[in-house]
């Protein structure tokens, strides 16, 4: 039987910083540049996003393609997302819970595989993404992204955080949690 939990709403700060998302009117070569600059490495590319890094991490920055055309009050052109990194499934539930109390809620959640995500914008529009790990071995999900599945789903599955927050708070383990395959679909 799953034992029931509580929320721990103390503040927590991130763990560390995960990576940052740029949107690209100049794909290919903005991917070049990051390449050069950075010695960055591809761990996913197509016409569409690149992921990329340069040390263990999976990915330390990815590109998004929105095209030359982007109209320029669109979220383009700059910086998409900065991405946070918190401790696990428990900080990931209260860090929700303490900010919908404040009536701040994401924008977007979803489940990329590697990584549990939530999305906030801020009043500037600039999104920070709270995300949990879901392998301890950054290479795990280097792999991951290299495979023929993640190609036809770069991005994952959406999901509701009230389901996810109840399931949790019903005593699910952290495993049937973050188990891709069991998100309401």
């Amino acid at each position: 039987m799953d034992t029931p939990r509580t929320i721990d709403d103390t503040p927590r700060p991130p763990a560390k910083l995960a990576h940052f998302v740029v949107s690209c009117r100049h794909f290919q070569e903005t991917v070049a540049w990051y390449k050069t600059v950075m010695v960055a490495k591809a761990a996913f590319e197509n016409e569409g996003v690149a992921f990329m890094t340069w040390d263990e991490e999976h990915h330390r920055i990815a590109l998004i393609n929105i095209g030359e055309d982007a109209p320029e009050n669109s979220r383009g052109g700059g910086l998409d997302h900065i991405g946070f990194t918190l401790e696990d499934v428990g900080a990931l539930m209260s860090h929700y819970h303490r900010l919908k109390a404040e009536d701040i809620v994401p924008a977007w959640c979803v489940h990329h595989g590697g990584t549990l995500s939530m999305y906030y914008d801020d009043p500037e529009g600039v999104r920070c993404e709270f995300q949990i790990e879901l392998f301890n071995d950054p290479t795990v999900v280097t792999r991951m992204m290299q495979s023929p599945q993640f190609a036809t789903n770069p991005i994952g599955i959406v999901f509701d955080p009230e389901i996810l927050i109840q399931r949790y708070l019903d005593g699910e383990t952290d495993e049937q949690i973050l188990d891709q395959s069991r998100l309401p679909q």
